[in-house]
């Protein structure tokens, strides 16, 4: 994230009702009951979500890791942090087509351990699992359970959500401040809602009110910032 961004207080936690749904809604029913150890059959116990950068599957994965009997495991995460443990009733792996080829081994062994032994795995990668970058036999394993697309918000849909959150805020935003920020910034959630909190702290900085001349200046002095 720019460094613009990284001055402000520290991000928000993630969680499953700061996400906005959109056309994701019988995933997120999903997630609930995981997230309230209640999955259903032995395929509720698999679960894999694909899709584009910035869709939110990062999020969603993250909303579910703050209880302590679950475990998070980065794409970029060593063999060793696949250890099956028994306390442990879920299993978050991130970015799985990012997995080494020592990791592909582990999470393999993990698959098992979970079904033979109990608990649930949750898995997220860029592609559906017949077209994961990964070992043949762990890709078989990605398609054991249920199978999510994570569906991007529309630019519709981007621009109600932030006019919700501004408005919760009691932020004022002029006409065209939103549609100008989808098309001259980052357009996933994450980085659309820390622009928004930087507005207000420029805003309140500046004693000038939210409007198109603010937010160019603003996006101008993060473009020299960081070229």
């Amino acid at each position: 994230m720019r460094q613009l961004l990284l001055d402000l207080p520290a991000e928000k936690p993630q969680t499953l009702t700061s996400f906005v749904v959109g056309a994701n809604a019988e995933l997120i029913h999903l997630l609930q009951r995981l997230a309230q150890g209640q999955p259903g059959g032995l395929d509720e116990r698999f679960v894999y979500l694909w899709g584009g950068a910035g869709a939110g599957k990062t999020h969603l994965l993250r909303a579910l890791a703050s209880a302590d009997t679950t475990l998070y495991i980065p794409g970029d995460a060593g063999a060793d942090a696949f250890a099956y443990q028994p306390a442990t009733t879920l299993y978050l792996l991130d970015d799985s087509h990012k997995l080494s080829p020592e990791a592909q081994i582990a999470a393999f062994a993990l698959f098992n351990q979970v079904r033979e032994q109990g608990g649930c795995l949750l898995a997220a990668g860029n592609a559906a699992p017949a077209t994961l970058t990964v070992r043949e036999d762990l890709r078989t394993r990605f398609g054991w359970g249920l199978i999510y697309q994570v569906h991007g918000l529309s630019d519709e849909e981007k621009i109600a959500a932030l006019t919700h959150a501004a408005e919760a805020r009691g932020l004022m935003l002029s006409p065209g401040v939103l549609p100008y920020l989808l098309s001259h910034f980052a357009r996933d959630m994450r980085s659309l809602s820390a622009m928004l909190d930087a507005l207000d702290e420029y805003s309140l900085e500046t004693k000038r009110p939210i409007t198109l001349p603010l937010l160019r200046e603003l996006l101008q002095r993060e473009n020299e910032i960081n070229p």
